[in-house]
């Protein structure tokens, strides 16, 4: 019994370590990614406070466009009293949002809270609450929600959900 528990136990042992090994080696990965799109964040925020709609449109695919907000319930309410025909779903583009940043005469800025990343290598989804700022004033607040793929020049936001509050 003994003759064959010692092979078997080396035979285990063998497949054992080459396991671990790729196990770390994906975590290193994985934190490497999570770190890219943490810059990526970062990068975003920035691009509002500067006015910069050219760095601000060059972290989204530039062939993609898919851009949605959602009106809470609350502020879907008080939009429905002033406007019967407001649309609680609206679609945008990152495009003019980087146009906006560009060309708003008022400080703007928004702020983000509790950041969650998610990701796999190839695509990512990034969640984080969000006070959007003109003027220092919230002029909005809510989630918002990125869907991110790695492209061959780097991770990109291929598109964005965001929920409209105050």
């Amino acid at each position: 019994m003994r003759a064959f528990l010692f092979p078997l136990l080396i035979l285990l042992s063998c497949l054992a370590a080459p396991a671990r090994a790729a196990d770390t080696a994906g975590k290193g990965d994985h934190q490497a990614d999570v770190a890219a799109i943490q810059k990526i964040v970062e990068q975003f925020k920035a691009a509002i406070i500067d006015h910069d709609g050219k760095t601000l449109g060059s972290l989204f695919l530039q062939d993609h466009d898919s851009w949605l907000s959602v009106a809470d319930e609350q502020t879907w309410a008080a939009v429905k009293a002033r406007n019967p025909a407001a649309r609680k779903i609206l679609p945008d583009s990152w495009k003019k949002f980087a146009e906006f940043v560009q060309t708003v005469p008022k400080p703007v800025e928004e702020r983000f809270y509790n950041v969650r990343i998610d990701t796999n290598g190839a695509v990512a989804a990034v969640w984080f609450d969000f006070d959007f700022l003109i003027d220092g004033k919230v002029t909005n607040r809510g989630s918002e929600s990125w869907q991110m793929v790695r492209a061959e020049d780097g991770w990109k936001i291929s598109s964005m959900l965001f929920s409209m509050g105050r």
